[in-house]
């Protein structure tokens, strides 16, 4: 999941960065202006060393790492294996993100419904052997009008909901979080470093 978390950050032009972990337990918190100015600064994946034996930080006592935006993937792609596993080829996995392996009993493909940050169903469609993931920065608020997705830089979310189907959930996963703080104009670059993934959904934030 590191990896994958250091090719979305490479991808997104840091807009996909785990170590705003400060940063959100902050605003979760109502900490005062100074605190989150503090915790903003301790964010910066690039600080971040990863090797096989250990994983260390750069500012020890303030920095932390969330895995919350591959974290749910990861966990529905763990699922389906184990279901393959057994023989199980026809199945729909839904843990938050979903994963649609085979088809339904009827020959059908699998019939996935988009939603938006309010949870009504937008669009929907039809997938095969692919997993699908939507995220949402005001799906959950932390203050206010404050949304769960984080920008390291403090931008404004770009999109109200993203949805991406992939080979795998986590990189779906990652790569909806990531594109809801992306600028309309890169997305498409982004998208094309990740092979086979596709976007199903966006409405932007300016979307009446």
């Amino acid at each position: 999941m590191l990896s994958l978390c250091s090719a979305l950050h490479d991808a997104s032009g840091g807009a996909f960065d785990p170590t705003v972990q400060p940063l959100w337990l902050a605003l979760a918190n109502d900490a005062s202006q100074a605190e989150i100015e503090r915790a903003r600064q301790a964010i910066g994946w690039n600080e971040v060393s990863v090797g096989t034996d250990a994983i260390r930080l750069p500012h020890p006592g303030r920095s932390a790492i969330t895995l919350n935006g591959v974290a749910q993937g990861a966990i529905t792609d763990r699922i389906a294996a184990l279901l393959r596993s057994f023989d199980l080829r026809d199945v729909l996995v839904d843990m938050g993100e979903v994963a649609a392996l085979g088809r339904r009993s009827t020959g059908e493909l699998w019939r996935v419904g988009l939603a938006g940050s309010d949870g009504t169903v937008v669009k929907r469609i039809r997938v095969q052997d692919r997993a699908i993931a939507t995220s949402a920065p005001e799906g959950t608020r932390l203050r206010g009008d404050q949304g769960h997705i984080l920008s390291p830089q403090g931008h404004a979310p770009t999109y109200q909901a993203v949805s991406i189907s992939a080979p795998q959930a986590a990189l779906a996963d990652g790569l909806s979080t990531a594109l809801c703080l992306t600028p309309a104009g890169a997305i498409d670059k982004i998208i094309s470093r990740f092979r086979n993934a596709q976007i199903e959904m966006l409405i932007s934030m300016t979307t009446d």
